[in-house]
């Protein structure tokens, strides 16, 4: 199967091949992204030498493993090394009789680094002591442990502190490439469905090998996620368990931040969680943000210590608030709350992640892509509709203007009503008093499908964009 996608990685992993000179290549990003596949497809399999680790494997059974992967790529017959700087001076050994290009592929990395395993000063002394010096030697080492590829490998502070040449970090497919995958399959949704597969289970590949043809969109939820052999029903369960050592801590930590919503500031974590105010807090809060699972943002005018988290996996998302609360499985139990008002508030939220994770799509709509912004919501609070407002998406241009971005999910155009459009011209004067910006304030709707074309409509919105804008 082709790669779909990934011309950024691919073109990178290119120019890695072409320079001839010792290359030692990280690559990371959140579990079922795809990294390994990238890796295997790119080289079209053709290692000089492969292994990947062990998950809950000790240190024996990854010796053990390492070691039955040399004598299969080298065909010869040695004893299991004793340790891993037996093991690395093996592996050296064998490459010395290659010729060409040596490639080496270790992946699910942070798996063989068992507790005092002596792993990293292995890997340490085969990289500066050999493999560093050699041409024509590319090294790619992969891993889902986000944290554990960033924290021990690529800011390692000991002997291999600035070892690593290149680092890559695979992220889920967007939009297009969803498209193009499920095409690829001849799988023909339109867009809209494509959207609503992708705020269940966001750009993840792994995930999207479960849709099936010839189903809706609605109907591949449902068996994906609902149905007892569905793999996202129990999927949940495992994820935590195969990235963090302490596990139960990180999905702790993000259920909070669930609960919390758009509350989730450290001091709230701490009171809420249990959780102790300390560095091993701030790690964790990285470590799940650098697998994927949680994202930050700093409110429109507020201070950098005033960060909000926020939950960002839209599987995770899905799950804790449908799959773990569905109880047994009876056919149609996805398919008849479609239009539940529960299901249709997540439609809204899950549908504004969609747009803030192609902000790119977004700048590009509206011709601002060589402009510098930051984008972050906007909140008001008060009891009146002048003095409570709130903004799904502010992006503050470097060229003096910002734009309001009202997202709306709908099945059909959304109509601005009289009342709707009184309440517009509210949330912009609301925004310019509590802020007192001297930049041009300009209202941006981005719909599912447009907006119905009354009077309304050309009011005080200044732009429009669409969930094609999204694609492209």
């Amino acid at each position: 199967m082709r790669v779909i996608g990934r011309q950024a990685e691919k073109a990178k992993l290119e120019e890695i091949r072409k320079r001839k000179e010792a290359s030692f290549v990280a690559i990371y990003g959140r579990r079922r992204v795809g990294k390994t596949f990238l890796v295997k497809e790119f080289f079209n399999h053709q290692f000089t030498f492969y292994t990947t680790g062990l998950a809950k494997g000790n240190t024996k059974t990854q010796l053990v493993n390492f070691g039955i992967a040399i004598n299969n790529a080298f065909l010869t017959n040695h004893p299991t090394p004793k340790d891993w700087l037996s093991a690395f001076a093996l592996l050296q050994t064998e490459l010395s009789n290659k010729e060409g290009e040596r490639l080496i592929f270790l992946d699910e990395l942070p798996w063989m680094d068992t507790k005092k395993s002596g792993f990293l000063m292995g890997l340490e002394y085969f990289w500066n002591s050999w493999a560093s010096a050699q041409r024509n030697l590319i090294l790619i080492v992969c891993g889902s442990a986000a944290s554990w590829m960033i924290n021990q490998l690529i800011r390692n502070t000991e002997g291999l502190y600035g070892r690593v040449t290149h680092r890559m970090k695979i992220e889920p497919f967007t939009l297009s490439e969803v498209e193009e995958y499920l095409q690829s399959r001849n799988i023909l949704l339109d867009r809209y469905q494509i959207v609503q597969l992708y705020m269940v289970m966001g750009g993840i590949p792994y995930y999207l090998e479960q849709v099936r043809k010839g189903l809706s969109a609605s109907q591949n939820i449902e068996a994906i996620c609902f149905e007892d052999s569905g793999l996202l029903r129990s999927e949940f369960r495992f994820i935590f368990s195969s990235l963090f050592s302490q596990a139960e801590k990180h999905e702790r930590l993000l259920r909070t931040v669930y609960e919390l919503g758009a509350r989730a500031t450290r001091e709230r974590l701490i009171q809420q969680s249990g959780l102790a105010s300390s560095g091993d807090l701030s790690n964790k809060l990285a470590e799940l943000e650098e697998s994927g699972f949680l994202k930050s943002y700093i409110p429109f005018g507020k201070a950098r210590n005033k960060k909000i988290y926020f939950v960002s996996d839209y599987y995770t998302l899905f799950y804790l608030r449908f799959i773990e609360q569905s109880g047994s499985y009876e056919p149609g139990k996805w398919l008849s709350r479609i239009d539940d008002p529960a299901v249709q508030v997540w439609a809204g939220l899950a549908f504004e992640q969609v747009c803030w994770d192609h902000l790119t799509n977004i700048k590009k709509g509206l011709k601002i892509l060589g402009v510098y912004t930051e984008t972050s919501p906007w909140q008001l609070k008060g009891e009146s509709e002048v003095e409570g407002a709130q903004v799904d998406l502010v992006i503050d241009r470097k060229d003096r203007v910002i734009n309001l971005l009202e997202i709306k999910f709908s099945v059909h155009p959304f109509e601005i009503t009289k009342a709707y459009d009184l309440k517009l011209r509210n949330k912009v004067a609301a925004f310019k008093q509590a802020t007192a910006t001297t930049k041009s304030v300009f209202l941006v709707m981005l719909t599912t499908f447009g907006l119905l074309d009354n009077p309304y409509a050309r009011s005080v919105v200044q732009s429009e964009l669409t969930l094609e804008d999204l694609f492209q």
